[in-house]
């Protein structure tokens, strides 16, 4: 059985951060790991209060992975401090799969990483990615300017290929008006991936758990480009068939899609 490592918060009602890691990596039929970088006090209606880990516990927990079972890939989540990441980018530049999911603000608009440590994550993690997976207000960030249609996206796109050399980068298009259409920049070329556009507040995690997806089928052994064509049906049929949980934005159904094992 393959294995696959998440590097990330918590999220106490299962929805997003390592616990949706986990369910992901389950369904994919992966041997998930999980590394905490902080304890999140957060459910569907928003992030309450956040407690990052001690610099020292997060280090022995990463050691203790890999002084046991190396994953056959890597993804981050939320990072929120420099100094979090000094520890982690020990970890990522191993030659492994690296799926960085550049969480930055919550949903519910909390903010989740510190200005010194969104230049950190640019400058010194991102040239170690496979892939990185921003939606549109992420990527607005990271290029510091507004992303409002398809030549924007594809600007953007090309800008973090080549300020911070990933691998390949994925824009994620749920925050356009139009259908949700997905980009990915690789090898010179681009390639979208859409799917019809479901009327439903009930997305919370879908940032992690499209991230999680592809980070399985790549510790399995398959190519970006079918890891993210997997990932983008796997994330429609979770949304589509999500168990309408919460008082706020619900949670996905992470056993929904089964096919392509």
């Amino acid at each position: 059985m393959k294995t696959a490592l998440s590097i990330a918060g918590t999220d106490p009602t299962g929805g997003a951060g390592i616990m949706a890691d986990l369910k992901s990596f389950h369904a994919r039929e992966v041997y998930g790991m999980a590394v905490v970088t902080s304890v999140v006090a957060q459910n569907t209606m928003g992030v309450q209060k956040i407690q990052n880990i001690d610099l020292d516990i997060l280090e022995s927990q990463l050691k203790c992975v890999f002084d046991d079972i190396v994953p056959n890939a890597i993804k981050t989540g939320m990072l929120p401090t420099k100094e979090i990441m000094e520890i982690i980018v020990k970890y990522v530049n191993k030659g492994i799969p690296y799926v960085i999911d550049p969480v930055m603000v919550a949903s519910s608009g909390h903010n989740l990483i510190g200005e010194d440590a969104k230049i950190f994550l640019k400058e010194n993690l991102f040239k170690y990615a496979t892939l990185v997976t921003p939606n549109i207000p992420e990527a607005e960030t990271i290029v510091n300017f507004k992303i409002k249609n398809e030549e924007d996206i594809k600007r953007a796109g090309e800008k973090i290929l080549k300020d911070y050399k990933p691998k390949s980068v994925i824009i994620k298009g749920g925050h356009l008006v139009t259908d949700p259409v997905d980009y990915l920049f690789i090898d010179n070329k681009v390639l979208t991936f859409s799917s019809p556009r479901i009327s439903t507040k009930n997305t919370h995690g879908t940032g992690c758990t499209f991230s999680a997806v592809i980070t399985a089928e790549l510790a399995k052994g398959k190519s970006l480009e079918t890891a993210v064509g997997i990932a983008k049906k796997f994330i429609t049929q979770a949304i589509l068939k999500n168990p309408e949980l919460g008082k706020g934005h619900g949670p996905l159904n992470h056993f929904a899609y089964k096919n392509d094992i």
